[in-house]
């Protein structure tokens, strides 16, 4: 009963000074749409830089062989480190804590044609474990390298999706043979189209890969580029790091705390920075947007004193005949709750359908798929609660207790 009272009181007070609280409704409204807004964006903006980071690959370690810059068991500095494929299977051996490991071949200006168009890309020889490791997931229809292609040392070829269009356009590639530096070569795959963000050697999408073992057979390359490799727990990446650097340490006599013996791209650590990173963006975001709508709930406060002011001898004649304080603050409190709640309800309305028209335009351009799509989730609707609760508790707290230090009998005489 005393909520449908208050209630009433609310619509009677919303009649006499309906454009006032009108426009501080407006207020509300657009200050919610902005943080509402602003953090659907940050949280798009989150996922779509995220996506592009799992593009380069999740949870992997991409390591180069440096030079030594420290004397180690007589033997002097300078000595440059060069992986091999034995190197693979010891590290697969001795580093039981990998999930998986890859080495990596690498030859640019490679020629592949195919009737009558010719490109000259990136050529890279890896293991079949790169498909998981590297994000090389194929379209539909096709495969990615296999442990049958390695054994017998097959000329397939997988290609990236826009090295793929330059070759082939429209036309479907798989089971297509290319000529790869005078050589017949089948397509087995077609990347499937990704975004990535992080990259070595160019991105995958312009890469055609073939097995490590043909790239050697052909090239006659004795060398890795570089090893990739990948933890079982991410959490026990700086263990795994050392065990790796203290086995290729004891097998090219280096020692494993010599920094630019290897190199490595760690990708664990660089997206828990990431991460931290778009935490503190989200929240610089989200207090750009809250002092936007705590400006609309100095216009509720202000409308909350005008409403003790004007209605101070009502006031005075409840409290003579009884009300408690708590009771005229409560009402007071309510109401500015009523008129925050009810603006940040129009507001989230009116920032879902915004959501929904921006999702629905196509965006075709990289940078646009970079910056992507306004995303209201859960976290975005708690952050927006929880403000807007503050706003109302705050714009109405103050000229509640005014009004519930009224003076009973100065406000009988109050005009």
């Amino acid at each position: 009963m005393k909520g449908l009272l208050i209630f009433r009181l609310f619509l009677r007070d919303l009649k006499k000074q309906r454009k006032r609280i009108t426009l501080t409704l407006m207020a509300i409204v657009w200050g919610t749409i902005s943080i509402v807004m602003l953090l659907a964006f940050g949280e798009g903006l989150k996922r779509s830089l995220n996506k592009a980071r799992h593009g380069m690959g999740k949870d992997i370690v991409v390591m180069w062989g440096g030079q030594t810059s420290i004397p180690y068991q007589g033997l002097g500095k300078g000595r440059r480190i060069r992986f091999t494929d034995e190197d693979v299977k010891l590290l697969r051996k001795k580093v039981p804590e990998l999930e998986a490991v890859s080495g990596e071949y690498s030859r640019w200006g490679v020629s592949l044609t195919y009737k009558k168009n010719t490109v000259s890309e990136h050529l890279t020889g890896v293991y079949p474990c790169f498909e998981e490791m590297r994000a090389h997931y194929p379209q539909m229809g096709g495969r990615f390298i296999n442990d049958l292609d390695m054994k017998y040392k097959r000329r397939v070829v997988f290609l990236g999706n826009k090295l793929k269009e330059r070759l082939f356009g429209k036309e479907d590639a798989v089971g297509k043979t290319i000529i790869l530096n005078n050589i017949p070569f089948t397509v087995i795959g077609v990347m499937i189209e990704k975004m990535q963000m992080g990259m070595y050697g160019g991105p995958d999408w312009d890469k055609a890969t073939i097995p490590a073992t043909t790239f050697k057979t052909i090239f006659g390359h004795k060398y890795l580029n570089d090893i990739v490799y990948q933890p079982k727990d991410p959490e026990q990446i700086e263990l795994v790091k050392k065990k790796v650097s203290e086995v290729m340490g004891a097998k090219y006599k280096f020692d494993p705390e010599d920094t630019e013996a290897l190199w490595e791209w760690d990708v664990i650590e660089g997206q828990k920075v990431f991460n931290k990173v778009l935490v503190g963006f989200q929240i610089f975001l989200g207090i750009i947007g809250g002092m936007t709508l705590l400006i609309a709930g100095v216009g509720v406060a202000n409308i909350m004193y005008v409403a003790v002011k004007e209605r101070t001898r009502e006031i005075g004649i409840k409290m003579a005949l009884g009300a408690k304080r708590l009771y005229i603050m409560s009402q007071f409190l309510l109401e500015s709750l009523i008129i925050t709640l009810l603006g940040g309800a129009l507001g989230v309305f009116f920032s879902v359908i915004l959501v929904k028209i921006w999702g629905a335009i196509p965006m075709e351009a990289d940078w646009a798929k970079f910056l992507g799509k306004p995303v209201i989730s859960l976290q975005v609707a708690v952050i927006t609660s929880v403000i807007l609760g503050v706003i109302g508790m705050l714009s109405g707290i103050f000229p509640s207790r005014r009004a519930a230090s009224v003076d009973p009998v100065e406000s009988l005489r109050y005009e």
